[in-house]
C-alpha cells in the first residue's frame, strides 16, 4: 500500500483527495461489500457523475464573474485564497484523471512524491502553482480537467480499480471523494465570500465516507476503536433521515446531516454543531472525526461567533448573541 501523506496546514484536510477506503474505515459499513467497497452498477456511476457535475457546476458557480481581487480573499485554510482552493480541485481532478488513464505513470510519480523527505508539500505545490494563473484561466482548466475526468470514469470497464495515494478505488469510488472534496473546499469557498450554501441531498455521500472512516480515525491516532458499531441518524436538507449502522445501538449520533458533514471534513468544531451523541464512545469519536486519510487532522478552533447549528458563513451579529 501506498504510504498517505499528512494535512499540511491548520485545518485543511484535502478531504476526500486523499480518501481513505481501506478495510479499517470499513470494518462497521453494513451492505454488501466487494473488494472493500460497496458493489456499484455501471448505473449507480451514472447517477454518482451526475450528482459530482452538479456539486461542481455549484461551486464553480460561486467563483464565476468574481473580480480578480476577490480571488485572493482568505479562505478559513490558513495561508490559503479562493484561488487556491480552486486550483486544489483543479489539481486533484488532473491526478485522478491520470490515475484512470494511465495507471502505471500515476503510480511511479506517486511513489516518487510520497518518498520525498517533505511528502505532502506537493499538495500545497499543486496549489499554489494552480493559484498563481490568471483566475479566468484557472477557471477553465479546472472546467476542462474535470469533464475529462468524467469522461475518463463513465469509460472505464466494470472491476477496474485507480491507483491512488492510499488504497486502489473503483470509479464509483472516486466519483464519491471528488464529491466530498468539492464540497468541502466549496464550503470553505463560500465561507470567504460570505455566501450562505444551501445543503442538497448529495450530503449523503459524505455522510457515508464519514461514517466509514469511523474505525481510521481511531486507529491514526494510535487509539483502539470501539468493538461495537454505532448508530448514526442524521436528517438532511428535505428532511429524510439516512441511517447507518444496527438500531438499537449502545452508542449512537443522532442531529443534521450537513452538521455531521462539517464536522468529519474538519470543517467545523464540535462545539460549533447540534450533534448529539449517546455514550461516552459516541461523543469521543464526535471529537476525533475525520473522513480523510493520513495523520489527524487539527481541525477547526471553535467559533464563538457561531451558534451551534449555524452553518460556515452565516455569522451571529453580537446583538443576536
Amino acid at each position: 500500500m501506498i504510504a498517505v501523506p499528512p494535512p499540511t496546514r491548520e485545518g485543511k484536510s484535502h478531504a476526500s483527495a486523499l480518501a481513505c477506503f481501506c478495510p479499517r474505515c470499513h470494518s462497521h459499513a453494513h451492505g454488501h461489500r466487494e473488494g472493500g467497497e460497496l458493489a456499484v452498477s455501471q448505473g449507480v456511476l451514472g447517477e454518482v457523475l451526475a450528482e459530482l457535475r452538479a456539486e461542481s457546476a455549484e461551486v464553480e458557480g460561486l467563483v464565476a464573474g468574481l473580480p480578480h481581487t476577490a480571488w485572493g480573499a482568505p479562505t478559513p485554510a490558513a495561508g490559503w485564497t479562493v484561488a487556491h482552493q480552486i486550483a486544489h480541485l483543479a489539481w486533484t481532478d488532473q491526478r485522478a484523471l491520470h490515475a484512470a488513464t494511465d495507471p502505471e505513470g500515476f503510480r511511479r510519480e506517486a511513489e516518487a512524491q510520497l518518498a520525498r523527505p517533505d511528502a505532502g508539500s506537493f499538495i500545497d505545490e499543486g496549489a499554489e502553482d494552480g493559484a498563481r494563473l490568471p483566475p479566468d484561466e484557472l477557471l477553465r482548466r479546472w472546467r476542462a480537467g474535470r469533464e475529462a475526468l468524467e469522461a475518463a470514469l463513465a469509460g472505464l470497464a466494470p472491476g477496474v480499480r485507480l491507483p491512488w495515494y492510499g488504497t486502489a478505488m473503483s470509479a464509483a469510488s472516486m466519483a464519491t471523494a471528488r464529491i466530498m472534496e468539492t464540497w468541502a473546499h466549496g464550503t470553505d469557498v463560500a465561507e470567504a465570500l460570505g455566501v450562505v450554501r444551501e445543503p442538497t441531498d448529495r450530503l449523503r455521500h459524505v455522510v457515508r465516507i464519514g461514517v466509514r472512516a469511523r474505525d481510521f480515525a481511531y486507529a491514526v491516532r494510535g487509539l483502539e476503536p470501539p468493538a461495537e458499531p454505532f448508530r448514526v441518524e442524521v436528517t438532511g436538507p428535505g428532511g429524510q433521515v439516512w441511517a447507518h449502522g444496527p438500531e438499537g445501538a449502545a452508542q449512537s449520533v443522532t442531529g443534521s446531516a450537513l452538521d455531521f458533514c462539517l464536522l468529519v471534513t474538519q470543517r467545523v468544531h464540535r462545539d460549533d454543531t447540534g450533534l448529539r451523541a449517546e455514550g461516552p464512545d459516541a461523543e469521543r469519536w464526535l471529537g476525533i472525526a475525520q473522513a480523510f486519510a493520513g495523520p489527524p487532522g487539527v481541525g477547526r478552533a471553535p467559533s464563538p461567533s457561531l451558534r451551534p447549528g449555524v452553518p460556515p458563513g452565516r455569522r451571529v451579529l453580537e446583538d443576536e448573541a
